[in-house]
């Protein structure tokens, strides 16, 4: 876990180049950043305190970096490291129950080499998929403030300079109103009223922009609800490996 005399914040630096070089800088200066405090005490809080289950694991207490194929089409973008999930692993949405349902669906449709992803050194790869979140720390009780959220907001945007993804699938409503705010202020154009978000809509923004997907989010309370099951993912999945593919 770092401490305090292990980092300070990074500065904003520009990423560019779509490559795996790129995505390999963003990565490293991201796991350094300590700019949110309520974040920065959280995770390493849960990391340091742990839970029964995981009480022999070293966990990752750090800003989760996102994980995939350097030249993918489609970028999956949840909301925030889950505290005993990613934020123990080091890996987006490793460890917890709902990568274990995203993954289950991704290697159904051919993005992810197997369905389980139990920690960063298993042998996961995706193929033309890359997942991220638009906070990459821990959050108390799995919400990040606005605040947490904007100043979050370089990182996205550097990992989407270093990929220019086609298609953008978000995971739940802050993801999708994150993603299209961000390409609204760099000159997308985005309808106003902003769309709302809704479970496999679409939001084409034409030529030279990635077409925006949304899906709910692999949450406990939404796949043991039943408001989103493995084929409805998978069904979003696909028309994104389409739309990828255009």
């Amino acid at each position: 876990m770092v401490n305090d005399s292990e980092a300070s914040n990074p500065p904003l630096t520009s990423f560019d180049a779509p490559n795996a070089s790129a995505l390999d800088a963003v990565s490293q200066a991201l796991v350094e950043c300590r700019r949110c405090p309520r974040l920065v005490e959280w995770r390493e809080r849960v990391a340091e305190e742990k839970v029964a289950r995981f009480s022999d694991d070293d966990y990752w207490g750090r800003p989760v970096p996102g994980f995939g194929d350097p030249g993918a089409a489609i970028l999956i973008v949840g909301l925030a490291p889950a505290a005993h999930g990613a934020n123990r692993t080091g890996r987006m949405f490793t460890g917890d129950r709902s990568g274990e349902f995203l993954f289950e669906a991704m290697e159904a449709v051919g993005l992810a080499s197997q369905a389980t992803a139990t920690h960063a050194a298993d042998g996961l790869t995706l193929t033309d998929a890359f997942v991220t979140s638009v906070v990459h720390c821990a959050p108390p009780a799995n919400r990040p403030s606005p605040q947490e959220r904007l100043a979050c907001r370089h990182w996205v945007e550097a990992e989407l300079d270093a990929l220019e993804p086609k298609t953008i699938l978000c995971l739940g409503a802050v993801s999708f109103s994150q993603i299209v705010r961000v390409l609204k202020d760099r000159g997308a154009p985005v309808s106003v009223p902003r769309p709302v978000f809704g479970h496999g809509i679409e939001l084409p923004l034409g030529a030279g922009w990635p077409v925006v997907m949304a899906s709910y989010h692999p949450s406990q309370h939404n796949t043991f609800t039943g408001r989103l099951t493995q084929p409805m993912l998978r069904a979003v999945l696909s028309r994104a490996i389409v739309l990828g593919s255009q």
